[in-house]
């Protein structure tokens, strides 16, 4: 099993956190989206739309977008749970992140941290998602059920960073980051963006965003 990724990018670390706490081994293949890496033709063969994560398998199958990569590898274990409604609570949240936590956290914080302009308004969005999660949280210890979940894993990555945008965690979410932290086998290795990300600098499909 391979996994293409970009150390920087929340939507990488989150794969990545999975595949520690499972204990699996894969081969990692760095990708430099701001160096042009996914501006090849090599790379627009893994995924046309350029983008990573990717993860290919060992019968040449690949799989792309990072919430459908924590689905498959969570398939079976206990990171994805088996009755219906959880599953389907776990599909909430997931894409709760992708709309909310990334359009409100991540976005601002991949601008300012490389220097690019931005709505502060979208830091209303950021700091609404995380008083959501901070309510949700209230006699919980995980985001579904009573185990940790691929929910949790998903939320985690941008949630742990918002305040490189600004924004503060609120008492229930600092809470549940440090449990996250404290899981078997949870390795931080989500780096910040090199100055390769930089605008004027940066070769990649969001050279746009400068």
């Amino acid at each position: 099993m391979r996994l293409y990724d970009y150390a920087a990018s929340g939507n990488c670390f989150k794969v990545r956190l999975l595949l520690g706490l499972l204990g699996r081994e894969y081969e990692r293949v760095a990708v430099d989206i701001f160096a042009g890496d996914t501006l090849t033709d090599a790379f627009g063969a893994l995924n046309p739309l350029r983008e990573t994560p990717v993860l290919e398998l060992s019968d040449g199958r690949r799989l792309t977008q990072s919430n459908a990569i924590l689905w498959f590898l969570g398939e079976g274990t206990p990171f994805l749970p088996a009755d219906p409604w959880e599953r389907g609570l776990v599909a909430s949240w997931l894409s709760f992140e992708q709309e909310r936590v990334m359009g409100g956290i991540g976005g601002p914080r991949f601008r300012a941290l490389t220097g690019r302009p931005f709505d502060a308004g979208r830091l209303d969005t950021g700091r609404g998602a995380l008083a959501h999660l901070d309510d949700h949280l209230h006699g919980r210890e995980w985001v579904v059920g009573g185990v940790p979940s691929i929910a949790d894993l998903g939320l985690f990555p941008y949630v742990s960073v918002a305040g490189d945008a600004g924004l503060e965690h609120p008492p229930e979410v600092a809470a549940w980051l440090d449990r996250v932290r404290a899981l078997p086998g949870f390795v931080d290795d989500f780096v910040t963006y090199p100055e390769n990300a930089r605008p004027g600098v940066a070769r990649s499909i969001y050279d746009s965003m400068n």
